[in-house]
């Protein structure tokens, strides 16, 4: 278990931030130098006005000033996602409730079915992690919870592994609606990738913490 941030991620910021710094260096070099260039060769009768100078150097350094701000900006939201990420630990060891795939390791899965009011039938698919389905079977509308044994029709149990479950509710004979069905999973690890947090679950899955609907301890 652990708590990781996109190395890919935080390499590319440094070297944009470099980047940017080795830039501005140098522009500001080589305006300086056509600065003096400019004050070197201007006409004698008739110079360049201070105004214009400092003008010049005004402008350029405002923009040297934003760039920097904006370092300054990227750094601070950085290390409010950290922080963020710290909360988010407390998450390693918990159960989350998503749509997201689950993991069968021989033990019966509770699933929390979502069933269109209209339907007079409906069947739970289930799929394997290729996507494949590997059962339909029907079920009682308005069914609130159900309990998936991973068991065959031959009695044989499935194999250990991912699992995604779907809700196919029909009205006379007609499907009206698809819906994919809550589980709960274990949390394994907390990551930062892009701005967002993510939650590795047990199996590998993942999911976005803002797509969880319910927290639980491990094992209830």
């Amino acid at each position: 278990m652990e708590i990781t941030q996109s190395t890919q991620q935080a390499g590319t910021t440094a070297l944009a931030t470099s980047a940017t710094s080795t830039q501005i260096s140098s522009d500001f070099e080589v305006f300086l130098q056509m600065l003096t260039a400019q004050m070197q060769y201007q006409d004698p009768l008739n110079p360049i006005d201070s105004t214009d100078y400092a003008t010049q150097l005004a402008t350029f350094s405002g923009v040297e000033q934003a760039v920097l701000t904006n370092d300054l900006l990227q750094s601070l939201t950085t290390q409010m996602n950290t922080g963020g990420l710290v909360d988010m630990a407390a998450l390693v060891g918990k159960e989350v409730r998503s749509t997201a795939s689950a993991y069968f390791d021989g033990q019966p899965l509770t699933l929390m079915p979502t069933q269109t009011v209209a339907a007079d039938t409906a069947q739970l698919v289930v799929r394997n992690e290729t996507g494949a389905e590997v059962q339909r079977t029907a079920i009682a509308t308005g069914a609130q919870t159900l309990e998936w044994a991973g068991v065959g029709t031959d009695g044989a149990p499935f194999p250990v592994g991912v699992y995604q479950f779907e809700i196919v509710s029909m009205s006379n004979g007609d499907i009206i609606a698809e819906t994919p069905v809550e589980t709960y999973s274990t949390v394994n690890e907390v990551r930062l990738d892009g701005g967002s947090t993510i939650l590795v679950l047990a199996g590998g899955t993942t999911v976005a913490s803002d797509e969880v609907t319910a927290l639980r301890e491990g094992g209830a």
